[in-house]
């Protein structure tokens, strides 16, 4: 017995010194872009090459915002991320509504739903960019953020969490003279913290990554997001490459970092996704 416990302690052991030297070759690169980032773009190309800055400097971020827009570009994205987390509630209400209301139509409604999920985005970029045009919507926020708002992958999740929410529940809740609306966000909505973290996260990610549908529908840098803007320097910036590892770093680290907070929830989303 004392030799299996020995032996399952070599074997953890092992396996975890493993991943470790794994996990930093991984991250070596991602670390040598943000030390370049700190460099002067001269030591950056110089052979041979240095891993941390000789010369520290925040001059590649300053030239960034100063310079390049990338102030622009930061707002327009915490915009559309901001506009994709307000669109959670809508996915919610209509998660609930699929749920809890048996209206006429109701399966053939979420069956639609469910069909637009087997479509690729790019089939019905070229349609839905036809609407706004006609609704003179292109080349403006509320055409790049309108499209996010509603998502048929959040609602499915959201149904198939509210599905699991006792009917007894707001069968009481009716019973004391709630409102629809005071039990969906008193009640339906505290009860669904976990789905909306879950939602929430990867609604960050997805709207902060987002890239060929601004690319799209705006014609205008001021209306760019980051990832357009990053995508732009690389032709602004030359053979600058110390500033063009600063753009990448404003990029990444931020993900990096509610990645890092938030990683419980992104794993069980991505779990649940592949289980439903």
């Amino acid at each position: 017995m004392a030799e299996k416990q020995q032996r399952s302690k070599i074997e953890i052991g092992f396996v975890s010194i493993l991943l470790i030297v794994i996990g930093f070759i991984l991250s070596i690169p991602f670390l040598w872009m943000l030390l370049s980032a700190f460099k002067p773009n001269p030591e950056l190309i110089q052979i041979p090459v240095r891993i941390f800055p000789e010369t520290w400097t925040v001059e590649n971020f300053t030239r960034l915002f100063t310079e390049m827009n990338f102030g622009t570009y930061l707002r327009n994205t915490l915009i559309l991320v901001g506009c994709a987390l307000i669109g959670l509630i809508f996915n919610a209400m209509a998660g609930y509504s699929f749920a809890k209301f048996n209206f006429k139509g109701n399966r053939l409604l979420f069956f639609l739903v469910l069909a637009t999920m087997m479509i690729p985005g790019q089939v019905t970029m070229i349609p839905v960019y036809l609407i706004l045009n006609q609704m003179g919507l292109t080349n403006t926020m509320p055409g790049i953020v309108l499209p996010g708002l509603v998502a048929a992958f959040s609602i499915f999740l959201f149904k198939q969490f509210m599905t699991t929410i006792p009917d007894a529940l707001l069968e009481a809740a009716r019973l004391d003279g709630a409102g629809e609306f005071y039990i969906f966000f008193k009640l339906v909505l505290p009860m669904a913290k976990s789905i909306l973290a879950v939602q929430g996260i990867l609604a960050f990610i997805g709207a902060w990554n987002s890239f060929l549908w601004p690319l799209i529908v705006a014609n205008s840098q001021d209306l760019y997001t980051l990832s357009v803007g990053l995508a732009l320097l690389q032709g602004q910036a030359g053979e600058n490459y110390a500033l063009q590892m600063a753009g990448s770093a404003v990029m990444v680290v931020p993900i990096l970092i509610i990645f890092a907070i938030f990683q419980k929830y992104i794993v069980d989303g991505f779990t649940m996704s592949g289980i439903k």
